[in-house]
């Protein structure tokens, strides 16, 4: 399945059904699977940075496993259309009083949620792949998006906490949901690394409803690495917290010319 990386985009409030539960419909639908989503980016000319670009191949070689992960996870065969299912909300621009700067991040961290599209678009080779449980969803994606870019994602993620710490959003009925935004801790992983816990209170189907996501990106060289985790039941820290770790182990070996153990591939 192709899926060439998006742009960040701003929402508009167009989902007739939108709703809490919508953003982890997937969760039970998500069967084992031999198929792993990559981008059709070509591969790379040689890079200026310190690491080498990551080709289309690597980006495939350096995707976690459900064998990486804490509890009982599956590997999905829809990942690459979950941005589809994902909750659609318009950030109330009124409420921020003191700047309509804030409400743009904001809008933009919805945006990112929704398209799939944290990190942005990749420059060089990208792949994803997705995990569910009972409970909850997991996508990682991993790609070549270049040194620069990759600092000013992990700058936007730190700064969210204060700029979107609480604020009202208007699903596409007209409801009003409160989302807050708190900062995630992370394991000492790749070169650098950002997260947050995205939480989202509002009602669904007449009742009261919570969705609480992890959002993580982390950086090797010009690569990067970004994960969603979480559902109407939480988010489970410590699989986060995994996907991380043996992301960058992996993608810090794949820049290396080695080949991480438990490869992808295997799975071909």
């Amino acid at each position: 399945m192709n899926r060439p990386s998006r742009p960040v985009r701003v929402l508009a409030p167009a989902l007739a059904a939108g709703s809490l539960l919508t953003a982890v419909a997937c969760a039970n639908d998500g069967g084992a699977s031999d198929t792993v989503s990559v981008s059709p980016a070509a591969e790379q000319s040689p890079s200026p940075s310190a690491t080498p670009a990551l080709t289309r191949a690597g980006a495939k070689a350096a995707l976690i496993t459900a064998a990486d992960l804490e509890d009982d996870w599956t590997q999905a065969n829809d990942a690459a259309s979950w941005r589809n299912k994902l909750l659609v909300d318009k950030v109330d621009v009124a409420a921020f009083l003191r700047t309509k700067t804030n409400a743009a991040e904001c809008q933009r961290l919805l945006g990112s949620l929704y398209s799939d599209s944290l990190l942005g678009r990749a420059s060089g080779g990208s792949a994803l792949i997705g995990f569910t449980n009972p409970h909850a969803r997991l996508l990682y994606q991993v790609g070549d998006y270049g040194r620069d870019a990759m600092t000013n994602t992990l700058d936007w993620l730190r700064s969210l906490p204060e700029k979107c710490n609480q604020f009202t959003a208007t699903d596409s009925g007209g409801g009003k949901r409160t989302v807050q935004v708190v900062a995630a801790k992370l394991p000492a992983a790749g070169d650098a690394r950002e997260g947050v816990t995205v939480t989202v209170r509002g009602t669904a189907n007449g009742e009261p409803t919570t969705l609480t996501l992890d959002v993580a990106a982390l950086r090797v060289g010009a690569s990067g690495a970004a994960v969603t985790n979480g559902g109407t039941r939480g988010a489970q820290h410590t699989s986060t917290e995994a996907a991380v770790r043996e992301g960058a182990r992996r993608l810090t070996d794949v820049l290396a010319g080695k080949t991480p153990t438990g490869n992808p591939s295997e799975f071909d």
